[in-house]
């Protein structure tokens, strides 16, 4: 069988602003890294200094063969208090856009990726409805701005992993009243905002949450469609979703309300963003940990890579739409590991292909080992590693292997 993908096929590598950037102080996650008895292990800090560096990292993927770069835009830089709009931050990411315009690399370019203005979080965020409107302005005055350079639009990256990450604390039975809880009262209180309404996106209410982003998503897409260069979509973050003995109901409960009714939502769009790292099991009335010996990640989840097949599968079934992969790595000090598990994972892409499945590229995260949100720099799911003293990038084994093989188009 062969091993080339389809002609025009995208190949590239992904990060996201707070996690590369550093200094991202007016957003809600700068507050919370800060705190005293903070949830996260340590804070972003100045992360790998992106912000400055992006002229060389960009330059990098285009020597290292790839094609395609997807990043985002930092809602918190454009948009620091309510109604004010940096005329700086924007011309700041203009100049990254046309950056990778003229290394060669097509720019996709995300609009929201988990952080957000202090304000918009202290006010509810996604969880009061005005989050839709709030949202829509925001991408109105930055497409507006970006909008003719931008070749890939995602508006929210991951629209799904607020209601993701509440049912998966409510199966594995974690009661109110504890650390979360705690740090989002105190977060709430150091800026000035009032109890019980300070509700960052991965760490909020996302049954209150998922209504709003599911409007968001669909009004931003409306506004953004005239003023960008090219097709418009959202990421999922898509588990495959598996029922062991017991578990069949709260698999089918799982799979609609994290997977199938955001798939639903998007019938038309331009493309659908698949993100995958793993399979979940479920059991009777739980989440299962990893089979007894079976290799796991720094994430403490399953090394899985069969599980993307599937859920591009699904995405395709039921949105109706093209699939990109927008996101599939591995956070591993092994570097073969990671070789290893990105072959198995392009095994399944080239599977569904050859079933008719439209699939139209395969953009790796991350591209820098980078900051991981809770668990702070330990993950590496970079393709390069980052000397965060000296900032000096060093691309792995892993970098120059899929780079070779997004010049083949093949493996």
């Amino acid at each position: 069988m062969s091993t080339q993908f389809p002609n025009g096929f995208l190949w590239g590598t992904a990060t996201a602003a707070h996690q590369v950037e550093g200094g991202n102080t007016s957003s809600d996650l700068w507050l919370m890294e800060m705190m005293k008895d903070s949830l996260f292990a340590e804070p972003s800090g100045d992360a790998c200094d992106h912000y400055h560096l992006y002229p060389r990292d960009i330059a990098m993927l285009k020597q290292l063969g790839f094609g395609v770069y997807r990043f985002s835009i930092e809602w918190a830089r454009i948009e620091p208090e309510e109604g004010f709009f940096s005329t700086a931050a924007l011309d700041h990411y203009r100049r990254m856009i046309a950056c990778c315009l003229a290394e060669g690399i097509v720019p996709m370019v995300t609009f929201h990726h988990f952080t957000a203005p202090l304000w918009f979080t202290r006010d509810g965020g996604w969880e009061d409805a005005k989050s839709v409107d709030r949202f829509a302005r925001y991408c109105e005055r930055a497409g507006k701005a970006l909008g003719d350079l931008i070749a890939y639009t995602c508006t929210i990256n991951e629209s799904n992993i607020p209601i993701m990450v509440t049912m998966i604390r409510e199966a594995i039975g974690i009661a109110g009243g504890g650390k979360r809880e705690k740090a989002l009262a105190e977060a709430a209180r150091l800026c000035g905002g009032e109890a019980g309404r300070f509700a960052p996106y991965l760490s909020g209410n996302g049954h209150a949450a998922t209504p709003n982003l599911i409007a968001a998503h669909r009004k931003s897409y409306e506004v953004l469609k005239p003023l960008v260069n090219g097709p418009v979509g959202v990421t999922l973050a898509l588990n495959e979703f598996q029922a062991e003995e017991g578990g069949e109901e709260l698999c089918k409960m799982a799979d609609q309300a994290i997977n199938g009714q955001f798939l639903e939502s998007i019938k038309g769009d331009d493309f659908v963003g698949v993100q995958t790292y793993t399979r979940v099991r479920l059991g009777k009335g739980s989440v299962l940990p990893p089979p007894a010996g079976a290799e796991v990640t720094q994430m403490n989840y399953e090394f899985y890579p069969e599980a993307l097949e599937a859920t591009i599968r699904q995405a395709a079934r039921i949105s109706g739409c093209p699939v990109i992969v927008t996101e599939n790595g591995i956070g591993t000090e092994d570097d073969t590991r990671r070789i290893a598990y990105t072959h198995r994972a392009l095994d399944g892409v080239l599977r569904a292909i050859r079933d008719g499945i439209d699939v139209r590229g395969y953009i790796h995260w991350s591209m820098l080992d980078n900051y991981e949100w809770l668990e702070g720099y330990r993950p590496k799911f970079g393709l390069v590693e980052v000397d965060r003293e000296t900032q000096q990038r060093k691309p792995k084994p892993s970098a120059y292997w899929l780079g070779g093989v997004a010049q083949r188009n093949g493996l």
